[in-house]
């Protein structure tokens, strides 16, 4: 059970470390813009801390050494599924980020979905183009670190990915039918659930111009939706295409 804050506590804007690259405002991690836009969601204030692949000992503790991290009064949490849990638990008066416990039991599919198939899929397309876009104290680490991870340089990663690029999008079927039917995952307003699928999406918009869904696509224009929820947030960051 999350603790109450304080009077001094609750005048306080939550902390956000976010993953940033050279560009301080230009962030790109999937699991950070799900916990930005399930914040904004609950329509809470947020400060966001930059933070770099290299910079783990900046992060407060406890961590596990990569982001999202929040502070929120004297309370840290890392790892964005614990953080959607604690928001919901400790801003219960606030908008529900999953509705009953069917909606968070069918959220932790939509996440296995987008974290086994979607974002392995997304990687192939733009990781050249994330450590091209790295700080520069983190590049040769980032390089180093996927290149043992794929067994081949990030060049040979993304090659050919013109030629992927109709079976990527088709593999979007089981997706765009929901969204032809609805206009969000969640229904007629979003939760969750699109929120984490928009974080994949919105983490390579962030450093690619490589454009992944084809402008009539119904996947499209809920990412456009999203990227104007709360006020623009996630349109009005540094990102490629529309």
């Amino acid at each position: 059970m999350a603790a109450l804050r304080t009077a001094a506590e609750d005048s306080m804007a939550i902390i956000l470390y976010d993953l940033a690259g050279a560009e301080a405002d230009r962030r790109f991690s999937p699991f950070c813009w799900r916990t930005r836009m399930a914040l904004a969601h609950k329509g809470l204030e947020v400060e966001t801390v930059p933070w770099r692949f290299t910079e783990k000992d900046k992060l407060p503790q406890p961590n596990a050494g990569r982001v999202p991290v929040i502070v929120d009064g004297g309370q840290v949490v890392h790892d964005s599924s614990a953080i959607a849990d604690y928001l919901e638990t400790r801003y219960a008066q606030r908008p529900s980020l999953f509705g009953q416990d069917a909606g968070r039991a069918l959220t932790r599919f939509v996440q296995n979905w987008t974290e086994t198939v979607l974002q392995p899929a997304l990687i192939g397309f733009v990781v050249l183009d994330i450590c091209r876009h790295a700080a520069p104290q983190d590049q040769s680490y980032f390089r180093q670190s996927r290149e043992e991870r794929f067994a081949r340089t990030l060049e040979e990663v993304v090659e050919g990915r013109e030629a992927r690029l109709p079976a990527f999008r088709e593999s979007l079927t089981p997706l765009r039918r929901t969204l032809e039917r609805q206009p969000f995952l969640a229904g007629a307003a979003p939760a969750y659930a699109d929120y984490v699928v928009f974080g994949a999406f919105q983490w390579a918009r962030a450093i690619s111009s490589f454009e992944l869904l084809a402008p009539d696509d119904p996947v499209a224009a809920w990412r456009g939706r999203l990227l104007d929820r709360f006020e623009g947030l996630a349109r009005k960051s540094p990102a490629y295409g529309c």
